[in-house]
């Protein structure tokens, strides 16, 4: 049977991932921090679909823990990789110490690039396979307040769009999955609240987002934006003179 990794499947986009992919028949494995909420996850899922789920309890900040997820896989078959996890921090540059910026980029980053090199390399010797990157709107302009969060998701899309084409020659794909606001945890651990770019109202439902990730994943596209207001924003940030689209976004996330 076909199988799934997603990281950060603990809540959010990263659950709703997981139980989308359980439906379409994928055994899974599935990793984040929590062993509580895993655990559940995955009796649920396995309760509900004819697949099974392994759990992997990891922070996967630290340096080594793409390497340690991946000696620990190193016998199994990944089909689908999705790096999910990640976290941002609101707030001018100086507010947080350089260790919380130290573990961001390293799980945006990091530990994202090692894995598709480590699982890109088992899915190029059988013959195919497909990546799912998780980025965000914010990838496509500086953020002022969310600066290092945005610069971290640039890379995401940079890399991933580069490695659609480079990848394609060994039968796999890479899909940039670039998100807008979401009802998730993420602007909790964040602390964007009081932002117009997290008013409640306006949050997308992750159920959707996850899906819509997935479409453009086996429709093996490259890019995935999902929401319409989103899809025009960005295409104005790449398009526009930066100068006007600092003062949009700088309006965005106050």
């Amino acid at each position: 049977m076909s199988k799934a990794l997603i990281t950060g499947a603990s809540s959010g986009i990263g659950k709703e991932f997981a139980f989308l992919l359980a439906e379409k028949g994928y055994d899974l494995v599935l990793v984040a921090r929590s062993e509580e909420k895993l655990r559940e996850i995955a009796r649920k899922i396995e309760e509900t679909f004819n697949v099974s789920v392994k759990i992997f309890v990891k922070d996967l900040s630290f340096e080594s823990a793409a390497f340690e997820l991946f000696e620990e896989l190193k016998n199994e078959d990944v089909d689908i990789l999705v790096n999910n996890a990640g976290f941002g921090k609101y707030g001018d540059f100086l507010k947080f110490d350089a260790e919380t910026y130290r573990q961001m980029i390293n799980l945006n980053v990091l530990t994202l690039t090692l894995l598709t090199r480590l699982f890109a390399e088992k899915m190029k010797e059988k013959g195919g396979g497909k990546i799912l990157n998780v980025s965000s709107t914010a990838a496509f302009q500086p953020l002022s307040r969310f600066a290092v969060y945005a610069a971290t998701k640039a890379y995401v899309l940079s890399l991933s769009e580069a490695l659609h084409c480079e990848f394609r020659k060994f039968g796999i794909t890479v899909t940039t999955l670039c998100p807008g606001p979401t009802k998730t945890n993420f602007g909790e651990t964040a602390e964007t609240h009081g932002t117009k770019m997290f008013n409640p109202t306006g949050l997308a439902d992750p159920k959707f987002v996850a899906s819509e990730g997935l479409k453009g994943l086996f429709s093996g596209k490259p890019l995935i934006i999902t929401g319409r207001q989103n899809k025009i924003l960005a295409f104005f940030a790449r398009i526009l003179p930066l100068s006007i689209v600092l003062k949009i976004s700088s309006y965005f996330v106050k």
